[in-house]
């Protein structure tokens, strides 16, 4: 099985001190330094799990994984607020701690580092799609797979040209309420309904290494679902995962991907609005977090993940009281935990 898709990197020289909980990384700022028996979740600098913090290529290397933040909603089709999602969900994040099920510690295998927030601007989404592939393309050329919080989902169009962009078109792996393979909406062409018909339109995704899991609903119409089956989209309903089992659907998923470079986009409207409340375009009788939470960790042991990005949430409350902001940052966890997973698999 290949490794996570990082190149092989020194370690770093110099200790970060009260860093115990993550592998040694030189000249960045640690927010456990202040606590040396570990900082509490509610204190110090804002990051993904604690994790040390730079905004400077320069500091990558070394470093398995980048948390970055994509705070945009300008082009949501219905309630905004996914743009307050990153800080919502590095709030709602816990210490790092070893994974009771996979028995293993994601931060102890993989050098995670947040990579801050792609410098967005207020209602001008060109220049804010800019900023967020030149961030991701920053962590891609040190050689580094970019995890993106998100925003709204239009945000995967830069994610996705950021790792694909000169090279061969990559699989996606799309958990989603909707296909987002519409070819406009509202007479929009750029919308966060239509970047997978973007990225599949510009050679960036394989259609027949594309797969959509937890559709449901009332959109999009005929006419996308037809363009997906004539190009090779694979799509699983929400009555297939809930007359198969989530189990059966990733298997067919993964085989139907197959080997080579993925990217995971996981939309929080997948799951049913009882466990993730807090999103825009919100649809009864979605996943579970427990079903969504296993498929991505199971994905991202399987696949070579290449870079992934979770969008759409819309925080209500403040830290691990979100429930919706918690999911999500338990959806990233559980992908780390999946890419370590992989990685200690290799080693042995």
């Amino acid at each position: 099985m290949p490794p996570v898709n990082t190149p092989a990197k020194a370690a770093s020289a110099t200790s970060v001190p009260g860093a115990a909980a993550h592998h040694t990384i030189a000249a960045m700022l640690d927010p456990d330094a202040r606590w040396p028996h570990g900082k509490p979740d509610y204190a110090g600098l804002l990051t993904f799990a604690g994790a040390p913090y730079t905004e400077d290529p320069a500091e990558l290397d070394g470093v398995d994984v980048a948390i970055i933040g994509a705070p945009m909603d300008d082009l949501v089709s219905d309630r905004p607020g996914t743009r307050f999602a990153p800080r919502a969900i590095r709030a709602a994040s816990c210490p790092p701690g070893p994974h009771l099920e996979a028995k293993l510690d994601a931060f102890r295998e993989l050098r995670i580092v947040d990579y801050g927030d792609a410098p967005v601007i207020p209602a001008d989404p060109d220049t804010s799609h800019a900023a967020i592939e030149r961030v991701v393309r920053e962590v891609v050329d040190a050689g580094v797979l970019p995890v993106v919080l998100g925003g709204d989902h239009s945000i995967s169009e830069p994610n996705v040209r950021a790792v694909a962009s000169g090279r061969d078109p990559v699989g996606l792996l799309h958990f989603d309420t909707h296909t987002d393979t519409g070819f406009e909406v509202f007479g929009v062409e750029r919308s966060h309904g239509t970047p997978m018909y973007r990225l599949v339109e510009g050679g960036l995704v394989d259609p027949r290494r594309y797969v959509q899991i937890g559709l449901r609903g009332y959109w999009p119409s005929e006419a996308e679902f037809a363009w997906q089956r004539e190009l090779g989209v694979t799509s699983f309903f929400m009555h297939h995962v809930r007359e198969k089992g989530i189990r059966d659907v990733l298997d067919e998923a993964l085989q139907t991907i197959g080997a080579g470079r993925v990217f995971v986009t996981v939309d929080i409207d997948v799951l049913d609005p009882a466990f993730a409340p807090g999103t825009g375009t919100p649809e009864p009788g979605g996943m579970t977090t427990v079903e969504l939470l296993w498929a991505v960790r199971e994905a991202a042991r399987r696949l070579e993940v290449v870079g992934a990005d979770l969008v759409e949430i819309i925080p209500t409350a403040l830290g691990s009281a979100d429930v919706t902001a918690l999911a999500g940052d338990r959806i990233v966890r559980e992908l780390l935990t999946g890419l370590a997973l992989r990685q200690a698999a290799v080693a042995t």
